[in-house]
């Protein structure tokens, strides 16, 4: 990862570990293949996130390209992801399962604790050297249908996994925006005893 890349756009306000300012999410992938050992450490990171009840709701299917699945996801994306997903080495669906498995009622904090586990799986591949861009523009009904989702389980959102490739493959109006962005400060998302506009 280029740091004077991210120093541009990003300064942290408070003393934290690098890797949470250093990840973003890049468009341009190379379309070189992941191996399985590092495709697999970024669910083994996401396995690892917390959950209530130690629940673990969060389900991944995904598809190596260049694989008999890949274009069964691929096919999915809207034509926006299309023309830079093609480039990615994996494509994953992140599902999370809307009860509880002991007692089959109803789990509150499901989405919250599969969305931990995708940004566990996030932080791992930035730490590698791998780059990952969430997505929701895709077919969620479609996907239900044709990856046989469970009703039970919310389709929460598609990844694209990768090798970072330069800008300069992306199309003008992608090109442009593949720079980390900044964030909101904290005295606007932090708030101290109630909610205050």
């Amino acid at each position: 990862m280029d740091d004077s890349e991210i120093n541009q756009t990003r300064t942290p306000t408070q003393t934290i570990n690098p890797v949470f300012v250093n990840r973003w999410s890049p468009r341009g992938m190379t379309g070189q293949e992941l191996d399985d050992g590092d495709l697999m450490a970024l669910f083994e990171a996401a396995r690892w996130a917390p959950s209530s009840y130690n629940n673990q709701p969060w389900r991944f299917i995904y598809a190596k390209r260049n694989t008999e699945s890949w274009k069964r996801l691929f096919d999915l994306l809207v034509e926006g992801n299309k023309m830079w997903a093609k480039d990615s080495a994996a494509l994953v669906v992140l599902i999370s399962r809307k009860s509880f498995e002991y007692n089959g009622k109803p789990s509150v904090t499901h989405q919250l604790d599969a969305g931990a586990a995708w940004e566990n799986m996030a932080l791992e591949a930035c730490f590698r050297g791998i780059v990952t861009h969430g997505m929701e523009g895709f077919d969620y009904q479609r996907t239900r249908q044709e990856l046989e989702i469970p009703e039970d389980y919310d389709v929460m959102a598609m990844i694209a996994i990768g090798k970072r490739g330069p800008k300069e493959k992306l199309p003008p109006p992608l090109r442009d925006r593949e720079s980390p962005t900044d964030r909101k400060p904290l005295t606007e998302i932090v708030m101290e005893g109630k909610y205050r506009p």
